[in-house]
């Protein structure tokens, strides 16, 4: 498979990621680009959901969808505490964050495609900061 078919895949499953929260109407949906930044996924697909509640809804919706279009679920993490859980469908990424963690962590900024190198660990969010002190970045 070309790199053109390898985009358009990409595409379709970020598109696919979309409307899934959508139909669940999560709140400030985001789509980053990352492929300057990692070769592990080309999309991060970053919503919120406004309780646990609200957060399974939006997983449950994107699970159906993806199953529906014939992706491949690769893992999904945290869906039993529903507070950020992450949903790995290897071309995207989904993470579906309760307003808190979605402040908190602030991935939007961490994986922000224009920047031309790591930010230094002073501007990175705390628990960030603090997993590269322990391993002594």
């Amino acid at each position: 498979m070309g790199a053109s078919a390898d985009a358009e895949r990409a595409e379709s499953c970020k598109a696919t990621v979309l409307v899934a929260i959508e139909d669940r109407k999560g709140i400030d949906p985001v789509a980053l680009d990352v492929t300057a930044v990692t070769d592990v996924t080309d999309y991060m697909v970053i919503v919120t959901g406004s309780s646990n509640r609200h957060v399974r809804a939006i997983v449950a919706s994107v699970l159906e969808a993806a199953k529906e279009a014939g992706l491949e679920v690769l893992g999904t993490e945290g869906r039993e505490g529903a507070d950020w859980v992450l949903i790995d469908l290897a071309d995207v990424v989904v993470h579906v964050m309760r307003p808190q963690t979605r402040e908190f962590y602030d991935l939007e900024r961490f994986w922000e495609p224009s920047m031309e190198q790591a930010p230094e660990a002073a501007e990175r969010p705390a628990a960030l900061g603090a997993l590269d002190a322990r391993q002594g970045i």
